[in-house]
């Protein structure tokens, strides 16, 4: 038994000689055609958005010791720019490290009893459950780690700032000023002296 498709083959051939001879149905093709060409492009440059997100959202590693030394440095070159401090030497005490805060799953469960003994007496017995775990990732040497799902900055404990006009009523204030700012803690956190 030999099933003849040469019937549907010219169907679709003259389907697609109609449409190709319709001026009309050739425009509305070429625009749905370009409409592809343009989601396929901008696919494209989300797709390579999403990968750079992905590798800047990565939590990088840094101590609390190079973090105030880091701040250390920025200080520095902005307090020695105030008018009258003169040469100068910032220290930063930090409370604590940097900490990350790692996405978990909570699992509750309830279960309630109740039991009855002559028709008088109900005891009732609730029993909640709570189990808290970490998502866990896999990274690129296969190790599992635990999901960071944002990072708190160490909180500052003090500046000292040691400089030239330090014993200056003005520029212990500008300088004060600056570093609050800067820091955003209150001027309580800051001392300011003059070098000897």
């Amino acid at each position: 038994m030999k099933i003849d498709n040469s019937g549907s083959k010219e169907e679709k051939e003259s389907l697609f000689t109609k449409l190709a001879e319709n001026e009309i149905y050739r425009k509305i093709i070429i625009v749905v055609g370009l409409i592809g060409i343009a989601f396929i492009f901008l696919s494209g440059l989300f797709k390579s958005d999403h990968t750079e997100a992905k590798t800047v959202s990565s939590p990088t590693e840094v101590s609390a010791d190079q973090y105030a030394a880091q701040l250390e440095s920025k200080l520095t070159d902005i307090v020695m720019r105030i008018k009258g401090t003169g040469s100068a030497k910032v220290l930063v005490t930090l409370e604590r490290s940097t900490q990350y805060v790692y996405a978990t799953e909570e699992k509750k469960s309830n279960q309630t009893t109740q039991d009855k003994s002559d028709g008088t007496t109900t005891k009732n017995e609730a029993n909640d459950n709570t189990e808290t775990t970490y998502i866990l990732v896999k990274g690129a040497d296969g190790a599992q780690k635990a999901l960071a799902v944002t990072e708190v900055q160490p909180i500052i404990k003090g500046v000292v700032v040691v400089c030239d006009g330090g014993d200056d009523p003005v520029v212990q204030q500008n300088v004060i000023s600056a570093v609050t700012t800067a820091l955003d803690i209150t001027s309580v956190r800051v001392c300011v002296v003059k070098a000897k």
